[in-house]
């Protein structure tokens, strides 16, 4: 093996996992880390920095900065079938997302301590996640935020408008939950808001993984460490196979200008790709032996839960006519974005206590949508291969409303909130008319179904199809991220959930990241034999 070729790490993708390790594994100045990116660093083109563009990327820049490839088509929802996509730019998805910051509950977070330990307790999460923010707003608890860490959080507007304030109060009175100033406050985690918590720069341009972890602090503009970092980070490189010695993960093959190219690891690879990560465990031999055997591909590892119980959340919408003299965003900060939310439960009582549903308030001059998504659901879907040539795109079914509980749910959320929501807005304001769907669609089952069908979208909350559990109970990696039945192979992504969050999911795969960094940490301290010290 040629000596420039060979890294202590490799990571592969600079999302919010992948850029959290790459930067804590190389703070020692002693640990050679390789990170490669398959798309460019775009962080200072103005549709990516810009935070107005958040909402109009994917439609308006797909060519530019996203993976290209579709789903198959959804049974449950007219054979319709919808992008299979992310970011292919350095930051991954948390440079094209919508930019909500929406950290899990105690309540997901206890579920996931109880099957993995205490390494994920809440407690623990959120020391992590203070060290993680510095975060730059209100709060009912200033215990419950950080303010010296990398991403910048900036909650917004400064000065909620007229039409937040009136979306607020109809989900107030609509759902007896009282107004809350911080959902990230464990002690506040559902209930209507004015404010929302943004990536975002004090300045209100967006807050990447890139712009946090890889900044010129860290590393050039060509992807050299700085002041002696051991760091190295290669764009436009595509990852096509992780490679073993037996079972051991010694490196990676990759695409880089048209060429194949080789890079080995001493310690460790690090596959923190998204949605793209069961697809190069797959390539590489570890996955359902049927699968890949008739792929061609030789069975290093066969576990059938690769690429299994994959979960998004459902997005519906509801469309409110406005009073044409409310603005939905303060003119001096169009980077708000959004005009107003909630979270809440259920709406048929059960589990009153956790989190069910989200709102999204998103305004214009005419009219005021609510983004509607359940995030809890039963459906699951499933990431298969079809050969073993890495550029043939993956077979994604995403199972939307295939479980017909999430349907009900979904049904329910209209017929409850979003219809005394409606019943409220327009006595606080007259002009404030539910559009779509009209009350007589949300009071007929059948016409509902149909309009719930018709109206379904797409987010990127894809979650849990390289579930963190034991083998046994669903898993491909364990507690630590390491892929069960290999050696020196470690996932650590949102694919890694092992019990849905309920909210946006950029902010697990942050604290999924920096968990599983600190726990290498750890060990090479051990390794060195200084003492130990930090978080578990």
């Amino acid at each position: 093996m040629e000596k420039k070729s060979t890294y202590d790490y490799i990571v592969v993708g600079t999302g919010p996992a992948g850029a959290v390790i790459a930067k804590t594994l190389t703070d020692d100045m002693r640990t050679s880390v390789l990170v490669l990116e398959s798309g460019g660093n775009h962080d200072r083109d103005k549709p990516i920095k810009d935070s107005t563009f958040a909402l109009e990327l994917e439609e308006s820049f797909f060519p530019n900065y996203f993976w290209q490839g579709e789903g198959v088509p959804q049974e449950e929802l007219d054979e319709r079938a919808f992008e299979w996509t992310t970011g292919r730019l350095s930051g991954g998805g948390s440079s094209i997302n919508g930019e909500q910051y929406v950290r899990p509950t105690s309540a997901v977070l206890r579920k996931w301590e109880r099957l993995l330990g205490p390494l994920w307790s809440p407690d623990k999460a959120i020391r992590r996640f203070k060290a993680l923010e510095n975060y730059n707003g209100e709060t009912t608890d200033i215990n419950a935020h950080g303010y010296r860490g990398r991403i910048n959080i900036r909650q917004a507007p400064e000065t909620p408008t007229p039409m937040a304030h009136k979306l607020t109060t109809a989900i107030e009175r609509a759902t007896g939950y009282p107004t809350i100033l911080d959902y990230n406050d464990p002690n506040t985690p559902m209930g209507p808001f004015t404010r929302w918590q943004l990536y975002q720069q004090p300045d209100g341009r967006r807050e990447s993984s890139s712009t946090a972890f890889l900044s010129r602090d860290i590393m050039t503009a060509t992807g050299r460490g700085v002041n002696n970092r051991k760091l190295t980070v290669k764009f436009r490189t595509t990852v096509l196979r992780i490679l073993f010695s037996g079972k051991r993960a010694i490196g990676v093959e990759y695409l880089k200008d048209g060429k194949c190219c080789y890079a080995y690891s001493r310690k460790k690879v690090i596959i923190s790709a998204g949605i793209n990560s069961p697809q190069l465990l797959m390539l590489s031999g570890i996955g359902p032996a049927k699968m890949l055997k008739k792929a061609g591909i030789p069975v290093i590892f066969d576990n059938p839960n690769v690429g299994q119980r994959l979960k998004n959340h459902t997005l519906n919408f509801a469309v409110f006519a406005t009073n044409s003299q409310d603005r939905p965003l303060p003119p001096l900060d169009p980077n708000a974005l959004y005009t107003g939310g909630a979270f809440l439960p259920d709406p048929s009582g059960i589990d009153p206590d956790e989190r069910a549903v989200q709102l999204v308030g998103i305004g214009s001059d005419e009219e005021l949508t609510i983004a509607i998504l359940y995030l809890r659901p039963k459906s699951n879907g499933t990431i298969r291969i079809q050969s073993k040539d890495p550029l043939n795109i993956v077979l994604a079914d995403e199972g939307f409303l295939s479980n017909p509980d999430d349907m009900e749910a979904v049904k329910r959320i209209y017929r409850t909130y979003i219809k005394d929501i409606a019943i409220e807005l327009e006595q606080i304001d007259s002009s404030y008319r539910l559009v779509s769907p009209t009350f007589d669609i949300i009071d007929d089952d059948d016409r509902l179904e149909e309009f719930i069908k018709e109206n379904f979208d797409h987010n990127h909350h894809q979650q849990g199809f390289l579930r963190m559990a034991p083998l046994s109970e669903g898993g491909v990696v364990n507690r630590k991220g390491k892929v069960h039945g290999v050696q020196d192979l470690i996932v650590a992504d949102a694919s890694l959930v092992p019990y849905t969050v309920d909210g946006n999911t950029s902010s697990a795969a942050y604290l999924i990241g920096y968990t599983i960094a600190k726990q290498l940490s750890k060990r090479k301290k051990k390794q060195r034999s200084h003492p130990e010290s930090g978080e578990e």
